[in-house]
């Protein structure tokens, strides 16, 4: 599956190993979407802010150092030029406890899902939920 435009997913997490694994799977579905990869929300907020490509889609961990995943929502949805770039969030953690995704939804993220552990169970939630977004009309790609 391709797509015309060339803008990267974003993948935040603080873990090595994760952050390789994620672009390791995504390399494997073959789109036209780049993984950048950022350590903590402030980093990933800051890209955000200086960039005049928007992303694609953004994975966020919920617990990393600096700044968390649900600061980092929050960060983006009270800046009005980045709520206006209707990028969407989606949290991807090893930390599905209901309480982060009550928290989460009250975010209005686009969706929350738990990193499984065997790497073909990832490479086919990440398929579905990337070919999801590049399926759907929204605001970056009409």
């Amino acid at each position: 599956m391709t797509t015309h435009s060339f803008t990267p997913i974003m993948y935040i997490d603080d873990d090595a190993d994760d952050q390789e694994i994620f672009k390791q799977t995504v390399s494997n579905l073959n789109v036209n979407h780049p993984v950048i990869s950022f350590w903590n929300g402030r980093e990933a907020l800051k890209y955000l802010r200086s960039e005049k490509i928007n992303p694609f889609i953004i994975f966020c961990d919920v617990n990393m150092p600096i700044m968390d995943g649900f600061e980092l929502r929050k960060q983006i949805s009270e800046d009005k030029k980045l709520l206006l770039d209707c990028i969407p969030f989606i949290f991807y953690s090893t930390n599905a406890d209901k309480k982060y995704v009550d928290m989460a939804y009250t975010l209005t993220v686009q969706g929350y899902f738990k990193k499984p552990s065997d790497s073909n169970v990832i490479k086919q939630q990440l398929q579905r939920i990337i070919y999801y977004w590049l399926d759907c009309k929204h605001p970056n790609n009409c």
